[in-house]
């Protein structure tokens, strides 16, 4: 009976260590930023003033040819999971979140909504997308995720192709369990996060996402790579009128990209519309440039 047990124990082993790799999952979803900052409220002054909390200084994520995936949560526990999408704009990569109903087919999930497209409210501040329905991952294995990509996915220019790519990487990879991907299986160069940094915007906005719901203060983040890794935020109303301000700095400057976090209060009489215009201020002229706007929804305060 004993060696009848041992025979049974090494078949099991044998059968798992040939199993194919899992696919269809890539394990948790990032944590999503709270749409709704209930922290402290902070006074908004006339004029900027500094961001509370001093920057990250850990290396950026979002740096060339670096990889790592963002922090990992559980689903929560109303049964919703939040993924990151990287839709386009202006021919660069832009952020911005969806919480759906939790599943365990992730990279599905993150490939149908990629495919899909903006919401009305986002079209509406000019994002868009250029990949087409039908890919799937059919395989993860050595945090590679490899691609069965639908009839026409390589079709159009060689910029609308590679900002497809893009796309799709910096969407799969925000999960902790795939670092690159491969298009098509026999694909010999899988490629990261890295081989597409050029297509980021000297500003990135992680949080808030367009159409979120805000309270004072605001917490804005996101990666720069703007003059003396100086990042601006200003909160408009619904008539353009700036009712908040702030600045922080970067963890990385000119020539690098950091991590940025900034905090800015706010005063609004009547709950409406509103916009979080996060800029670069010229060195040259002191004109605001490389300017994101996120349309949002800001609470009376």
């Amino acid at each position: 009976m004993r060696r009848l047990t041992i025979a049974l124990a090494l078949l099991v082993l044998l059968a798992t260590g040939c199993a194919p790799a899992r696919t269809g999952t890539l394990g948790p979803a990032p944590a999503g930023a709270s749409p709704t900052v209930s922290a402290a409220p902070t006074s908004a002054g006339a004029g900027p003033t500094p961001a509370t909390g001093a920057p990250s200084r850990r290396p950026p994520a979002t740096s060339p040819g670096t990889t790592t995936p963002a922090a990992s949560e559980e689903p929560s526990p109303n049964g919703t999971i939040t993924v990151q999408l990287w839709f386009a704009r202006d021919g660069k990569l832009v952020p911005t979140r969806r919480t759906l109903p939790a599943t365990l087919a992730t990279s599905r999930l993150a490939l149908t909504e990629l495919a899909a497209g903006p919401s009305a409210a986002e079209a509406a501040a000019g994002l868009t997308t250029v990949v087409p329905a039908g890919g799937q991952v059919v395989r993860i294995a050595d945090r590679v995720a490899t691609l069965a990509l639908p009839a026409g996915f390589d079709a159009g220019d060689a910029a609308t192709v590679r900002l497809r790519r893009a796309q799709v990487v910096w969407t799969l990879t925000q999960f902790p369990t795939v670092g690159r991907v491969a298009f098509t299986p026999g694909d010999a160069a899988p490629t990261g996060r890295g081989a597409y940094a050029d297509l980021l915007p000297a500003i990135v906005v992680t949080a808030p996402a367009v159409g979120d719901r805000l309270a004072s203060p605001v917490t804005v983040t996101g990666t720069a790579e703007v003059f003396e890794a100086t990042v601006s935020v200003r909160i408009l109303d619904a008539g353009g009128r700036e009712i908040g301000t702030a600045f922080t700095t970067a963890a990385c400057g000119s020539g690098c990209r950091g991590d940025y976090r900034a905090t800015v209060g706010y005063r609004l009489a009547a709950a409406g519309p509103g916009t979080v215009e996060v800029y670069e201020v010229s060195a040259r002229d002191g004109r605001r440039i490389n300017v994101v706007r996120i349309p949002v929804l800001l609470t009376a305060r």
